[in-house]
């Protein structure tokens, strides 16, 4: 079984270039045909490229190394360059050298250089002068670039599903999607994120996040922390999953949008609606008119275990994610595409 990945740590080494040639020119009666050793090749560079088909840093392993150029020949033949090692990492992935971010991928195809391959050594006939008709030095390849990088992977979902634990999260995406998160009567049964495809009639794909559960204090890496905080970044609306059947389920709302602020500035401002699930229950109903007269935001309430309502969720999902569209390519920008 292969399990979600959202970091790991990567070294990489460049390949090393290939020495110079050393030889002379020599056939019957031209003895003396002077130095014909060619250049080294260079040594192949390991790039990162995003591509979308992937979704977890589970397929990267924890060494690369970029093949070697190759020697020098006789008749000024030089050395093949090494071959490059393309290191295939999911959109999203931002790479680290020393707690500093040096490139962040976010487009299909987008490519960062890694780790520089060597370069080819000089063979002897790159010292011929008039000085010096007959060299015999020659250089040897320089060795590749060597960094120990730091990948993070922050999920580019376009919708994020954001509540305590056991406000019923999982639930939820399983009743829209395909996915199949664990579902249990105890808190923390989510320990990683589980993107699920909404899959509408007109084939456009809205992806949905099911971020682990935050508590109070998660911007300061309580409960599960940074480890998830990071993911809500990068989704493009956000769906507040409250727990309609406790006390004053307003609270959740605000204590919800207060770590995600604490955490970075301006992320509780993202477009977003409320989901109040578990209505089937008789508190539920209760406290629902409660909670509109208590905020903004539009509430949607519905049961994720019985599936009620589950389709004006779903028609309110598409207008949010056909805004999103729409702002992007006003912009010029390409939207995310699942």
């Amino acid at each position: 079984t292969r399990y979600f990945v959202d970091h790991r740590k990567v070294r990489v080494v460049g390949g090393q270039g290939g020495g110079g040639g050393h030889s002379f020119y020599s056939e019957p009666r031209k003895i003396f045909g002077g130095p014909d050793g060619g250049n080294g090749g260079d040594g192949g560079h390991v790039i990162l490229k995003a591509d979308q088909q992937l979704k977890s840093l589970s397929s990267v392993l924890p060494f690369y190394q970029g093949f070697h150029g190759e020697k020098g020949g006789s008749k000024n033949c030089y050395g093949a360059n090494g071959a490059y090692v393309y290191v295939k990492v999911p959109v999203g992935t931002l790479v680290k050298e020393d707690g500093k971010v040096v490139a962040d991928l976010t487009q299909h195809g987008e490519e960062y250089v890694a780790a520089y391959g060597g370069a080819g050594g000089k063979g002897n006939r790159f010292f011929l002068s008039n000085e010096n008709r007959a060299p015999m030095l020659f250089t040897p390849g320089e060795p590749g670039q060597e960094r120990v990088l730091h990948l993070e992977l922050k999920t580019t979902a376009h919708a994020g599903l954001v509540g305590f634990p056991n406000a019923g999260k999982s639930s939820l995406l399983r009743a829209i999607s395909n996915a199949k998160p664990a579902v249990a009567a105890y808190p923390f049964t989510t320990l990683n994120p589980h993107v699920g495809i909404v899959h509408y009639q007109d084939y456009e794909q809205v992806a949905v996040a099911d971020i682990p559960g935050l508590i109070k204090g998660a911007h300061q890496n309580r409960g599960l922390g940074m480890a998830f905080l990071r993911h809500i970044e990068r989704c493009r609306f956000l769906l507040y999953v409250v727990d309609l059947s406790v006390s004053q389920p307003w609270i959740q709302l605000q204590d919800l949008k207060y770590e995600l602020e604490q955490y970075k500035k301006g992320l509780s401002e993202r477009p977003c609606v409320v989901i109040g699930n578990k209505i089937d229950l008789a508190q539920s109903r209760i406290n629902l008119p409660l909670l509109k007269e208590e905020i903004a935001d539009r509430v949607i309430a519905l049961s994720a275990l019985t599936g009620d309502n589950l389709e004006e969720l779903l028609l309110h999902l598409r207008e949010l994610y056909d805004t999103y569209v729409k702002t992007e390519q006003s912009r010029g920008q390409s939207p995310v595409k699942w």
